[in-house]
């Protein structure tokens, strides 16, 4: 099999790498679409169901990649993840999803490549063909982050009326609870505060996002080492997938006990957010294994950047065209400038493997 290896090491490669990277970024910029119509509270059952769909299609991979080595230690990006993933729903409703995509998009972008390029927790420092491009390219996406601050977006406030389902008919007896039973701390802030922590949130889950492959990275670097306890581990990063899923799946499971119990065995379960979020996890599993793939065949440092920037523009335009949350000509123009940025970016980053 030496030739076929040579043959098609690096045309395929590339080819497998941008595709994969393609429906990568279209399917992280829609993934919380099926989300948007339905009440999702404070997101806390919300980010459960997602979890336990993304489990369900990484065990699928698994059992079709023959069950490789699980190593406990790819558990940790999963956590890191998923407590990533808590301030989403809080981001939604605060900021919108296009901005949110955004803003943790270049963040998530920023801290996976200088992690990856750089060497940083133990990992190899990577190296590209030519490296001016790639500091270039990863450099654009930060510009493109300042220009999203700077786009308004419109988010519709929770107005209590009779058409947002009461939550469990049972508990609306109480009558100490909110006066809107759908409303979660978010709606009590007021404009400014609200985009202040909107923002804030999405910073932060982007840098815990950007960290989420570090210990698979670290794995396979350290498998090349014969002193190391990963020697002789996969090279192939979807052979991480699955324990990475499980450490997503535990996480949130421990999170949710969690709010249960905050929560005092009175948890606000969303019936019909059920189905829309187990196909929002569907999509990000199969998002998230063409990462892994993109991260195999181009390495971290190419598909970090092209993979995190891109999925902000595909929710951006749902943004426009489906919800109407981004409106008026500046803001237009902003985002028209702003994806000439990130596709320059992109486009740098990809060159610069080359």
């Amino acid at each position: 099999s030496g030739r076929t290896i040579t043959m098609s090491n690096n045309g395929t490669d590339l080819t497998l790498g941008f595709i994969s990277s393609s429906v990568a970024i279209l399917l992280f910029g829609s993934n919380y679409v099926p989300l948007k119509k339905y009440d999702t509270g404070d997101g806390m059952f919300l980010q459960w169901v997602l979890c336990a769909a993304i489990w369900l299609v990484a065990l699928v991979a698994n059992l079709v990649l023959h069950c490789p080595k699980f190593w406990p230690f790819a558990m940790v990006g999963g956590c890191i993840w998923a407590t990533g993933n808590i301030a989403v729903v809080p981001v939604m409703k605060t900021i919108g999803l296009g901005l949110g995509l955004l803003i943790w998009g270049s963040f998530n972008a920023l801290t996976g490549w200088t992690s990856s390029r750089f060497g940083w927790f133990g990992m190899d420092a990577e190296e590209v063909a030519k490296p001016l491009l790639n500091y270039l390219g990863a450099g654009l996406s930060v510009v493109s982050t300042f220009i999203f601050f700077f786009i308004k977006s419109e988010i519709p406030k929770n107005t209590c009326s009779m058409d947002t389902t009461p939550l469990m008919t049972e508990h609306v007896t109480n009558k100490t609870q909110d006066p809107c039973p759908g409303s979660s701390w978010v709606d009590k802030l007021s404009p400014v505060q609200s985009r202040m922590v909107g923002c804030s949130l999405a910073v932060i889950s982007g840098i815990l996002y950007g960290s989420t492959f570090v210990p698979i990275i670290y794995i396979k670097d350290h498998s090349k080492r014969n002193d190391s306890i990963y020697a002789g581990a996969s090279q192939y990063d979807l052979d991480y997938v699955f324990a990475h899923a499980s450490g997503i799946f535990l996480t949130s499971t421990i999170y949710f006990l969690a709010y249960c119990i905050a929560m005092k065995n009175n948890p606000k379960l969303y019936p019909e957010a059920v189905l829309p979020g187990f196909l929002s996890g569907i999509l990000w599993a199969i998002a998230t294994c063409c990462w892994f793939i993109a991260n195999h065949s181009l390495s971290a440092v190419v598909s970090f950047p092209i993979i995190t920037a891109g999925p902000g523009f595909v929710a951006a335009m749902w943004g426009v065209f489906m919800f109407k949350e981004i409106q008026g000509q500046q803001n237009y123009l902003l985002m028209i400038f702003a994806f000439c940025i990130i596709l320059t970016g992109a486009l740098c980053t990809a060159f610069s493997k080359t």
